[in-house]
C-alpha cells in the first residue's frame, strides 16, 4: 500500500540503467531533482556505482535488479513504484543486441525471442504498467503528469541483415510509441521516442573500427562517435515540458545520419 501523501521527488524507472546510455540519463535525471530506480539484469557493482554517484551529487537513487523480459521481475519493478508513491518518468531503455550478429539466413529462433523478450515485449508491458499507474496517481493528485521515453535506435528505419531481430523490434517501438501516445494524451501523459545513431559503448565496442572508418568516411554529417550524453540531454528536455504540445515524436540523436544525401 502507498502512503496518502506523496513523495517530494518526483520518481524515474531508468531500464539498463547500470552502464552506457542507460547510466547517463540515470545520472541526468537524478541531477535534474528525481528519485531514480536504476535498473539492472546482472551488473549490480555498476547500478551501485550509478547510485552512488546521484547520491553523492545530492541526488537521490537505488538500483532494482530485474530482467524486463521477465513477467516477475516486472512486476517486481512495478511494485517499488506503487509502493514509492508516484511514477513521473519511465525511461524503456534495457537492450540487447542480435545474439552472434548473424546473417538473416542463419537467424536462429532462440535469438529472436530473446532479443524481442528485451526490446519489445518488456518495454510494452512496463509502459501498459507505468501508464496505469501514472492515470491513478494523476487522478489522486499525486503528480501532474508523467513522461514515457522508449530509447529506440536508427537501427529502427537503418537495415542491418546480420542484426535482423535487433532491427525489427526497433522499428516496432516507432508504433508501440504511437499507440501508447494517443491513448495516453487524454490522461496528461506525454510519450516519445528517442532514436540514437552510433553510440560510444560497450553494446558497439566490438564494431568500433568499422564505425571509425565509415565516421572517417563521412557516412553522418557529425563526424564523431554518438556519446551517451548525448542521448541523456534529449531526455532531460523531454522530463522539463520543453515540448508541452507534442506526443509520438521521434527524436533522432544521431549524427545527422537520417539524412539522405546525393
Amino acid at each position: 500500500m502507498t502512503s496518502t501523501t506523496a513523495p517530494s521527488l518526483p520518481a524515474a524507472l531508468v531500464t539498463g540503467g547500470s552502464r552506457g546510455i542507460g547510466a547517463a540519463i540515470a545520472l541526468t535525471l537524478g541531477e535534474l531533482g528525481y528519485h531514480v530506480f536504476v535498473n539492472y539484469a546482472t551488473r549490480p557493482e555498476a547500478a551501485q556505482t550509478v547510485v552512488a554517484s546521484i547520491v553523492a551529487k545530492g541526488g537521490s537513487a537505488e538500483a532494482i535488479q530485474a530482467d524486463v523480459g521477465n513477467a516477475a521481475d516486472r512486476e517486481r519493478m512495478i511494485a517499488c513504484l506503487e509502493n514509492y508513491g508516484r511514477w513521473d518518468v519511465l525511461v524503456n531503455n534495457a537492450g540487447i543486441t542480435s545474439v552472434g550478429r548473424k546473417d538473416i539466413l542463419e537467424a536462429t529462433e532462440e535469438s529472436w525471442d530473446r532479443v524481442f523478450a528485451t526490446n519489445l515485449k518488456g518495454p510494452f508491458f512496463l509502459s501498459q504498467a507505468a501508464g496505469r499507474k501514472m492515470i491513478d496517481f494523476i487522478r489522486a493528485g499525486r503528480q501532474e503528469k508523467g513522461y514515457i521515453i522508449n530509447i529506440s535506435s536508427v537501427s529502427a528505419f537503418a537495415v542491418s541483415t546480420n542484426r535482423a531481430d535487433y532491427c525489427l523490434t526497433k522499428a516496432a517501438m516507432h508504433m508501440m510509441t504511437q499507440l501508447f501516445a494517443q491513448r495516453l494524451a487524454e490522461e496528461k501523459i506525454q510519450v516519445f521516442e528517442i532514436c540514437p545513431g552510433v553510440i560510444e559503448s560497450d553494446m558497439t565496442a566490438p564494431v568500433k573500427e568499422k564505425y571509425d572508418r565509415l565516421i572517417a568516411e563521412g557516412a553522418w554529417p557529425i563526424r564523431r562517435w554518438g556519446r551517451p550524453e548525448d542521448v541523456a540531454r534529449a531526455v532531460a528536455a523531454i522530463v522539463q515540458d520543453y515540448f508541452p504540445f507534442s506526443t509520438g515524436a521521434r527524436f533522432l540523436v544521431d549524427g545527422g545520419f537520417h539524412i539522405r544525401t546525393l
